[in-house]
């Protein structure tokens, strides 16, 4: 089985599967919105601040950040919802980002982290990597490690 039906395995499927039931993409207009259930817009908390100036305090707003496509209740792609996933499994208080949200910050993360790819996680404001960094320390057990060291402050 390839990876890509692995990771559609695991997504929430709408319809039967077959293609023909598959909602159509949005244009490049329309709005990213996540879900019904989806909390307040993430660009909002950026508001007029500088990028830069933005991620750098966001990354040190919880224990855990992660930068992805969608919300962990709703992810936009298979890479973002296994780091949700995964960090979700530990019960960490954990915040998120919705890059497609702000597509300043999608570039800007980027940058930030000089990590060319998303999901991006962050532990205690330092980076750690991306979905696959996440799972090799997850089942290495570096992953739970470093979630159970004592917050400096």
């Amino acid at each position: 089985m390839s990876i890509f039906n692995k990771i559609k395995r695991k997504l929430p499927v709408v319809g039967n599967g077959a293609t023909a039931s598959r909602p159509a993409s949005p244009s490049p207009s329309a709005s990213a919105a996540p879900g019904p259930a989806a909390a307040p817009e993430p660009a909002s908390l950026r508001g007029d601040a500088p990028v830069g100036e933005f991620l750098a305090e966001f990354v040190k707003s919880k224990p855990v950040v992660l930068f992805m496509k969608g919300t962990p209740t709703a992810p936009m792609c298979g890479f973002s919802a296994n780091a949700a996933g995964v960090l979700s499994s530990y019960g960490v208080d954990m915040a998120h980002f919705d890059v497609l949200s702000d597509p300043q910050v999608r570039q800007g993360i980027k940058e930030f982290s000089q990590w060319p790819t998303l999901p991006q996680v962050y532990v205690r404001g330092e980076f750690i990597g991306g979905s696959d960094i996440l799972m090799q320390m997850h089942q290495s057990g570096e992953l739970k490690e470093l979630l159970d060291q004592p917050t400096a402050g």
